[in-house]
């Protein structure tokens, strides 16, 4: 899409005649809040800084695919087709994408990046200063940039020095350049698990995953009861009461790895989501690990004489190196100076709820929920809608 606006079948209301709401950020979260914006005729301008939407799946690594189910992933309004499968497949995940920006017609900017928001002049509503000199004036903003928006490698000590292969798992498609060689993966989360499997699978010669805190494992789906199943029935249980219950299931379905270097956490599951670690989702993990195709190693430390030093002691000399280490909101730039962001980088608030100092400006996909966040950005995004509308009627009936 271009920059071209789209005729709706919604009566369209702006808060002011001139300021719709902008959404920043073409992903999942950004479609579902301008779909539910413009379902209760609230006009809503998305603005995307790639030349499509869904830019960020597009860019993740070939055998990606949704950890959550089908039906609990899709986006208000449209459902996922069941042709997709249970587990949608990355290329699935952008075709739905396109399909639903095409079908619910949303207006939609391409090419245009959003470097600041700020109060409006005149003190109603919010200034967004975009590429090209673009000053643009909304009633209100959703900052809806993604969660992984700014790939993350730790300082590590040597780091500059280091003429190995290194790459950020970002950067990661295929296992294709890796056949015949020695690969180290740095992180254990769901993309750190999967493209260890991935290697093993095209053919790595040696495939190593440096483990600093032992991840928290479960199978995707047990005799056809998905895991986010469960996570969407425990999510409002009290943390401790959910810890209680996961111990038990986890030793009935995940065999004690501790004698190849995995062993069983010691923080309970749900204090570990509170923390920002979501489960690790077996995905061929659990199988490769306990034959020893996939071996565990300790935390890198740092990198000396072109090896890398872990954590034990040890320095290893990998053909390439995979830094599956996360990703930063990148939010300071944008509206770090609102005083809306926490000590991490993170909202302080999402969905409904704005900040205290910036109201009419709303945030979501920034939490990595247990039970699924394409679902919770589904929830989050009617939620924002009907917080806006009630804007929209109490500025109609202000004298």
């Amino acid at each position: 899409m271009a920059d071209s606006t789209a005729a709706s079948p919604h009566p369209v209301v702006p808060v002011h005649e001139d300021r719709p709401v902008y959404v920043i950020g073409g992903g999942p979260g950004g479609l579902a809040a301008a779909c539910a914006l413009r379902a209760r005729g609230v006009r809503a301008v998305v603005l995307e800084r790639s030349d499509r939407v869904g830019a960020s799946w597009r860019h993740h690594y070939d055998r990606l695919r949704l950890h959550t189910t089908r039906r609990l992933s899709a986006l208000p309004g449209l459902p996922i087709p069941r042709s997709f499968g249970r587990w949608v497949s990355r290329d699935n995940v952008v075709r739905y994408l396109e399909k639903y920006a095409e079908h619910h017609q949303l207006e939609i900017v391409t090419g245009v990046e959003v470097s600041r928001v700020e109060p409006a002049p005149d003190g109603t509503g919010w200034l967004l200063h975009a590429t090209g000199g673009r000053r643009l004036t909304g009633s209100a903003v959703v900052v809806a940039t993604g969660y992984n928006h700014t790939p993350r490698v730790p300082d590590w000590p040597g780091l500059d020095a280091y003429t190995g292969e290194l790459l950020h798992a970002g950067e990661y498609r295929n296992a294709g350049p890796y056949a015949g060689r020695d690969v180290l993966v740095v992180g254990v989360g769901n993309t750190g698990a999967e493209i260890a499997v991935d290697l093993l699978e095209g053919g790595a010669a040696r495939v190593r995953l440096s483990v600093r805190t032992p991840p928290h494992i479960v199978r995707r789906s047990t005799a056809g009861w998905a895991a986010q199943y469960t996570g969407v029935l425990v999510r409002r249980l009290p943390v401790r009461l959910v810890d209680r219950l996961a111990g038990p299931t986890a030793r009935l379905s995940v065999p004690d790895l501790s004698a190849q270097g995995l062993p069983r956490p010691g923080t309970g599951l749900y204090s570990r989501v509170n923390e920002g670690a979501i489960p690790v989702q077996d995905v061929g993990l659990i199988d490769a690990v306990r034959k020893g195709r996939v071996e565990i190693v300790a935390a890198v430390d740092g990198f000396e004489d072109d090896k890398v030093a872990l954590a034990d002691g040890s320095r290893i000399e990998p053909e390439a190196v995979i830094a599956a280490t996360g990703y930063a909101r990148g939010l300071e730039a944008l509206v770090g100076h609102l005083d809306v962001l926490d000590a991490h980088g993170r909202p302080v608030v999402h969905g409904a709820r704005t900040p205290h100092s910036a109201p009419g400006l709303y945030f979501t996909g920034f939490t990595n929920p247990i039970s699924g966040m394409l679902r919770e950005l589904a929830l989050d995004a009617q939620k924002i809608a009907k917080a806006v509308a009630r804007r929209v009627e109490a500025d109609r009936a202000a004298p």
